[in-house]
């Protein structure tokens, strides 16, 4: 892109996506998660020509604890739909080291057999830190893959537990995994989190977990049922194995129930809701990056964090002097 004119090169990049080609789609990813000022522009500017050709796919957030099986369960229902003929994107969200900033980034690895299927494609992406559980651009990821064709965007969280609720902000469908168990898990169950999912499965319902994970599901249900819920639609709770494939399908089903009862005009309204929170975090996350490139705000930032750090001044105040720093007069 950088031997030709910006706006050429975005416009020849937005055709290459719309036509499916997945090389064109690496690097439209790319554009969009780069943090560079230039490439944002380039990014709103790509994204503004792709709008017209997304909000086709069925959009299902995957979430649970880590161990549950998230990658695996990802790669036994992105292999259905495929070999039934969709199109099937997965975003795979993985940890940034707080330390380093890097993250493993191995979904691609984990999800060996889909990540070679003609009908797949696997974008993994690190967190970079950003809260929820998802990625600072996967709700721009999700929009690009959909303006590629991709018929169903699975989106998989981090998995680091509570926090686990914005990939809920983006999708239609929230599905959370669950491990077999029930009895004292059952206790550790957020109820943030439950009142969110619109499907819940438990995994690894073969072998000796079997029995445990029918029983998982039992309770499960017991317990939605005492939690209700302010819609008509009671979350679906099953059980499934991504080792023989046992309950796969059902779980897919469920998601096309679920959609079916949102309706044209439920699935519309709820994508609007989502739209309008994303401007607004936009807007705020905006305001904060303008606020720590202000010259009068950097100036006082050091001695007021200091301040803060030996007691010598409350969070508030110091929060209070570089507001009225960055807007004069307030």
């Amino acid at each position: 892109m950088a031997d030709e004119p910006a706006p050429a090169a975005v416009t020849r990049l937005a055709e290459a996506v719309r036509n499916g080609d997945r090389r064109a789609l690496a690097q439209a990813l790319t554009l969009v998660e780069s943090t560079r000022p230039d490439h944002r522009a380039q990014a709103d500017a790509l994204l503004s020509r792709l709008l017209s050709a997304t909000g086709r796919a069925a959009r299902v957030g995957v979430s649970g604890a880590p161990g549950v099986g998230k990658s695996s369960f990802i790669e036994a229902l992105g292999l259905h739909l495929a070999e039934e003929g969709r199109r099937v994107a997965v975003l795979a969200v993985d940890p940034s080291s707080e330390v380093s900033g890097g993250s493993i980034l191995g979904d691609k690895t984990r999800m060996e057999r889909l990540s070679r299927h003609p009908n797949a494609f696997i974008r993994p992406s690190p967190s970079g830190g950003a809260l929820g559980g998802v990625a600072r651009r996967s709700r721009e990821t999700l929009l690009i893959m959909e303006a590629a064709g991709y018929e169903v965007a699975l989106v998989e969280t981090v998995g680091v537990g509570q926090s686990e609720t914005a990939v809920a902000e983006m999708t239609d469908s929230f599905l959370l995994l669950l491990a077999p168990g029930g009895g004292d898990e059952l206790q550790g169950i957020k109820k943030g989190i439950v009142e969110l999912a619109d499907l819940l499965a438990v995994t690894k319902a073969d072998g000796d977990l079997k029995p445990a994970a029918g029983r998982a599901r039992a309770d499960y249900a017991a317990a939605l049922a005492i939690l209700g819920g302010g819609s008509d639609w009671r979350p679906a709770v099953l059980t499934c194995s991504s080792v023989t494939g046992q309950g796969i399908a059902e779980v897919w089903q469920a998601v096309l129930r679920h959609r079916e009862a949102l309706g044209a005009m439920g699935l519309a309204a709820k994508r609007a809701v989502q739209a309008r929170r994303w401007m607004w975090r936009e807007v705020e996350e905006g305001l904060i990056a303008a606020l720590r490139a202000d010259p009068e705000v950097a100036a006082r930032l050091g001695p007021l964090e200091q301040a803060v750090a030996n007691g010598r001044a409350t969070p508030g105040e110091a929060a209070g002097e570089l507001l009225r720093a960055f807007r004069p007069g307030a």
